[in-house]
């Protein structure tokens, strides 16, 4: 076969990866590799963590699934888990993906804002996923225009700037969706003005705050949850990646009071929470919590921007925790600096033409920040860069 069995959404791969082990990686030609990318901030606890590994192995030798017409006993402790970290007074619902958990949200606030309140505000430059909902949810409308019509409902506002999203609002406005990071969009952090203001917008218009932690989540910032470092409460928040370490599995909790507007019938999901995911769920949130990674992932991503922001031909880094982007130096292209990461076996992605995105495991050592940081100094010391006003 000269071509791919797969469809044609992504790039053709240049690596192929066969094993992994913490935050190494190695490659289908035997090839080692340092991985600061994490399954885009997936693997939060490394890969193969004997835990979950354990976990999965001994839940599919158990009981791999069941139909949700039926309860089960693992996927009740992740929810409860999942609600006591959220504060409490809440329940949840599983998917597969964060685009799930999303999609769940906006239903969840048009069945809770009734017949006529159905528009949910998100950001310019958020993503939130690319089930048709979210991608309209998703503010980057060069992605909307190869599948319009898209469906209606959605509104944006600029990033940061709590007018506008005072402007957007009007009586069929039922919630609004917002990142603490905006991870795709570029690693860009939210102002707590900015998270502070649309809490008290949303309480003061009669509307659901609804925070997408799918990437923020769990860790990942510093803090169990990004929102956490805005000191608000949303009404629903919504998780995935991370919380399987790789095993597919998102959530969407809500407030109960929220949560409540769903009655039988109303949404479901053949997968969601089954017994399988829901064991690497569990054992993740157990090595989390016993090991204490928020903190760890603070302490480690001070490190780690401290150490970028050294480097010559990076200008400013900038997120939070362990989601990190390095901002380079005009004239240099992040995509070739990226490709020469991976050519010296470190695993970044060009997040926006001009910035590097770093989400290594949160169990990240203090050595191997050193090997990506210098991994990063010989590939843009590599790169050749271009002159201002140069035909690109």
């Amino acid at each position: 076969m000269t071509e791919s069995p797969l469809m044609p959404t992504y790039p053709d791969p240049t690596v192929t990866f066969l094993r992994g082990q913490g935050t190494q990686l190695w490659d289908s030609d035997g090839r080692e590799y340092l991985d600061f990318l994490g399954g885009l901030a997936v693997v939060a606890l490394g890969h193969a963590h004997p835990e979950v590994a354990d976990a999965i192995s001994k839940q599919a030798q158990t009981l791999l699934h069941v139909s949700n017409l039926f309860g089960n006993a693992v996927g009740p402790d992740v929810a409860a888990t999942i609600d006591r970290l959220l504060g409490g007074g809440g329940q949840v619902f599983f998917t597969n993906s964060g685009a799930e958990a999303n999609e769940c949200a906006v239903k969840l606030a048009r069945k809770w804002g009734g017949h006529g309140k159905y528009v949910v505000v998100s950001a310019f430059g958020s993503f939130h996923g690319r089930t048709l909902a979210t991608l309209h949810a998703t503010g980057q409308p060069t992605k909307h225009e190869p599948f319009q019509p898209l469906p209606d409902g959605f509104r944006h506002a600029e990033w940061n700037d709590v007018d506008d999203v005072t402007r957007q609002i009007d009586p069929s406005v039922a919630a609004v969706l917002l990142e603490p990071v905006q991870g795709e969009g570029g690693v860009n952090p939210a102002d707590a003005a900015f998270f502070q203001g649309v809490r008290a917008l949303c309480d003061e218009r009669g509307l659901l705050f609804m925070v997408d932690e799918v990437q923020t989540g769990l860790g990942r910032t510093g803090k169990w949850f990004g929102f956490e470092h805005f000191d608000v409460k949303p009404d629903v928040v919504t998780l995935a990646k991370a919380l399987g370490n790789g095993v597919p599995i998102g959530a969407c909790w809500a407030r109960e009071e929220v949560a409540s507007a769903f009655v039988p019938g109303d949404h479901g999901s053949t997968f969601g929470g089954q017994p399988l995911a829901a064991s690497a769920a569990r054992a993740v949130l157990t090595v989390m919590e016993r090991d204490d990674l928020p903190e760890r992932s603070a302490a480690m991503g001070e490190k780690l921007t401290k150490m970028l922001g050294a480097l010559d031909g990076v200008r400013a880094v900038r997120g939070m925790g362990l989601l990190l982007a390095a901002e380079l130096d005009e004239g240099l292209d992040a995509k070739e600096v990226c490709t020469e990461c991976l050519a010296r076996g470190l695993v970044v992605n060009a997040v926006t033409p001009t910035a590097l995105r770093f989400a290594p495991p949160l169990t990240v050592s203090d050595g191997e920040l050193e090997r990506a940081v210098d991994i990063v100094a010989s590939a843009i010391a590599s790169v050749p860069r271009q002159e201002p006003g140069a035909p690109s």
